[in-house]
């Protein structure tokens, strides 16, 4: 066996990379064609989800097969090799068998224990079927893979331990509360109609929403999603289908939307989430929370200008600190009353209280009542400093601090988004819209960092752990069995050249004894070779085994190309009797 799996996900990679190398449906058709053409590669197979790109091969060469593979990756990708390779992991042999075993039962899953990963390893072969790229080796192990985890799930409670990527998304959304008495009388859009779009419509139809509407590129499929949602016997949701181009409308009316489609660019910006919501956030947060605090009225609730400071009207002042207030909107005192002015007037300020004159004339007192704000003896260094400062940058920045300001709580989300599409569907700056919460695949990461593990992930490796030694043991098996067949055949023509050589000495043999005798040496030979047939397949399968089929066809002196053939005529046997997974 020489399996070689190349790739990156969620645990290597940050969301970025991974949305920037993700593949669509024709660049992994693409991939696949160049992997087998190149010449490490016999075999190849590519898994690719939202969160993880690999790629599978039966390699000649590990190290040359690495470097192949991940140039590969990078091109096809459109990520530059050198950036790229960072964030790749490579997996060789009995390491790759255990990777893919604990990615079918969910162990390697951003939710763990999650069972969509299953559907998506389904299609992988298939896809790697109907394109002829994968041989006896891809076949048994992504067969393999699909038996280890429908038995992991069955036979194990490692979905306690995770839900699908849908479900997970929609506790997020909710805030970890319960998913029915959030959906509950929601109206829900669901844009895309593939497996997992599929997924999330049921889901939601189950939980409780009474409306969803499917939007899809192809609407004969949003129809036929539509359909099977209005049929179902576990739901009484109404179900319609709606092209793409019906979107905005349908956003402004929908309370939930989930996005997964294979779209390149995105499919909702945060201007047209923006204009979806509004109109209908301030109305929220009048029924939740109350009215939004105005930072910006005063004490009687009326919105207007700061108040004015005694500074700026004081007698000879040279400056107009009122208006520098009003547009600046922090405190004229001390420091900050110079903050944002001219180098120029700062100056003129300086020399008026430095020298207690303006234009010659002796600086009148303070109004009565009041406070002079500056001290000339201990303050007219440190304007001076300013003023010197001011001359250098252009202004003075506010230094003092700043008071500590309570900012509003936000209002309460109108409008929930999903977006479970690599690359992402939906604009990242919806994050900061108020009135709308977006979880995405990079929100979903950082959640399910922390979640705890189940007991039964324990038992889930145990589990992969044995399905790995067996398939590890009867591929090791399998791998010497051409050798046997190849030894089998040499004896068996050797028998006959035997009894040939034998009708050329005895002509007049009869029938009878001519077929005892040709049994007889048939069952000698037989014998002979059972004993180190059997051993040599059981020595075969333990680790290290490979030497053995060398050995039978060094002893034996067995034609390579013999050996070969026979190889060759399992697979062909083998591909035409399997289909499918």
């Amino acid at each position: 066996m020489s399996l070689l799996v190349v790739g990156l996900s969620h645990r290597s990679a940050p969301v970025s990379v991974l949305e920037r190398a993700s593949l669509n449906a024709d660049a992994q058709v693409k991939l696949l064609q160049d992997t087998v053409a190149a010449e490490p590669a016999t075999e190849a197979a590519v898994l690719a989800t939202c969160n993880r790109i690999e790629l599978y091969a039966d390699v000649d060469k590990f190290h040359a097969g690495v470097a192949e593979l991940s140039t590969l990756l990078a091109q096809h990708s459109g990520v530059g090799l050198e950036e790229l390779t960072p964030y790749l992991y490579v997996h060789y042999e009995d390491r790759a068998v255990h990777h893919l075993f604990s990615v079918a039962c969910g162990l390697d899953s951003m939710v763990v224990g999650e069972g969509q990963i299953l559907g998506q390893i389904k299609d992988s072969l298939a896809r790697a079927q109907d394109l002829h790229s994968a041989g006896r080796l891809l076949n048994d192990l992504f067969q393999q893979a699909l038996r280890v985890g429908k038995r992991a799930h069955s036979e194990t409670g490692i979905d306690r331990a995770g839900q699908s990527l849908v479900t997970f998304g929609l506790e997020q959304l909710a805030r970890g509360g319960d998913i029915q008495e959030w959906a509950r009388g929601k109206k829900a859009l669901v844009i895309g109609a593939g497996s997992m779009s599929s997924l999330a419509a049921a889901t939601l139809a189950r939980a409780g929403v009474t409306e969803v509407v499917v939007a899809n590129r192809t609407f004969d499929r949003a129809e036929r999603l539509a359909r099977i949602l209005m049929e179902g016997d576990d739901t009484d949701v109404a179900a319609r289908a709606v092209p793409m181009e019906s979107v905005p409308a349908e956003l402004t009316r929908a309370d939930v939307a989930v996005s997964c489609t294979g779209a390149t660019g995105l499919v909702l910006t945060a201007e047209a989430i923006a204009a979806a919501a509004e109109g209908r956030t301030a109305v929220r947060w009048d029924e939740t929370d109350g009215e939004e605090p105005d930072r910006a009225a005063g004490p009687d609730g009326q919105r207007g200008n700061l108040p004015a400071t005694s500074l700026g009207n004081e007698d000879g002042c040279p400056l107009d600190l009122t208006s520098v207030q009003n547009t600046a909107g922090f405190s004229v005192l001390g420091e900050a009353a110079v903050a944002g002015m001219a180098a120029a007037d700062l100056e003129q300020h300086a020399a008026w209280v430095d020298n207690g004159v303006v234009g010659g004339a002796q600086r009148t007192a303070a109004r009565p009542g009041t406070v002079d704000p500056l001290d000339p003896a201990p303050d007219a260094d440190a304007i001076a400093a300013l003023a010197a400062t001011a001359a250098t940058v252009g202004r003075i920045p506010e230094r003092r601090r700043p008071e500590p300001v309570e900012e509003p709580p936000r209002p309460q989300p109108v409008l929930f988004l999903l977006d479970l599409a690599m690359p992402r569907d939906i604009d990242a700056a919806v994050h900061r819209l108020a009135g709308v919460r977006l979880v995405d695949i990079e929100s979903l990461a950082e959640a399910s960092a922390g979640a705890p593990m189940a007991a039964d992930v324990d038992q889930v490796r145990r589990i992969v752990s044995d399905e790995v030694a067996a398939f590890g043991a009867a591929l090791r098996a399998a791998h010497i069995t051409p050798t046997v067949v190849a030894l089998r055949t040499m004896a068996a023509d050797v028998v006959a050249g035997e009894i040939a050589r034998l009708d050329g000495r005895l002509p007049g043999l009869d029938d009878k004894h001519r077929a005892e005798i040709t049994q007889t040496v048939r069952r000698v030979v037989d014998k002979l070779l059972h004993a180190p047939t059997v051993r040599v397949k059981q020595l075969a399968a333990e680790p290290g085994g490979a030497g053995y089929a060398d050995a039978l066809r060094t002893l034996f002196d067995l034609d390579p190309e013999t050996v070969a053939a026979v190889s060759r005529a399992e697979d062909s046997t083998t591909q035409k009797d399997r289909g499918p997974a």
